[in-house]
């Protein structure tokens, strides 16, 4: 428990080394001419970790209707693993060193519509990191939430997408 909680540490902690280095990189290299490039890239990052977002949360509905350490459980359980270590932990390192990397190139810090943005983008890496604790019990049969829990929680990623494209396109603040 003590080590998987350490893991799970250096894993963060790596991720955000991964990302302050990619837009220090940036930052340093200064390749305006590629933005469009660096938001497509980002775009595509974004989508990846939405699909993620808004998929484990539904592996973990149906992995509660399974009885712990049957073979369909530890079936979901490599699922879940696997979508979280190989698609959306790194689409959410690679969406916010794209997007870190814009803010700044863009100057866009002083523009009210990204602040709120950016706190969306927080409240959604908060549920990445809940999804990551939730992934952890399943893994060793600890799960304390219903079906019901997992359901509502699909939705929240869903919510937060609405507010962040508003945001972005529309600009309204």
């Amino acid at each position: 428990m003590a080590t998987a909680a350490g893991n799970r540490w250096i894993r963060a902690f790596v991720a955000i080394a991964a990302v302050a280095a990619l837009v220090a990189v940036l930052a340093a290299w200064h390749p305006s001419n590629l933005y469009p490039w660096f938001k497509a890239f980002h775009i595509m990052a974004v989508i990846s970790w939405m699909a993620g977002m808004l998929y484990l949360p539904r592996l973990f509905v149906y992995h509660c209707g399974t009885e712990a350490g049957s073979r369909q459980s530890e079936t979901f359980k490599v699922m879940e693993r696997r979508l979280l270590r190989g698609i959306i932990n790194p689409a959410m390192v690679v969406s916010w060193g794209l997007g870190l990397w814009m803010v700044y190139d863009g100057a866009w810090l002083s523009a009210p519509w990204l602040h709120w943005k950016l706190l969306f983008v927080i409240a959604l890496s908060g549920l990445h990191g809940m999804l990551v604790r939730w992934t952890d019990e399943f893994a060793a049969d600890r799960n304390r939430h219903s079906e019901r829990f997992y359901r509502i929680m699909n939705e929240v990623p869903a919510v937060l997408m609405v507010g962040i494209v508003i945001m972005v396109v529309i600009k309204p603040i």
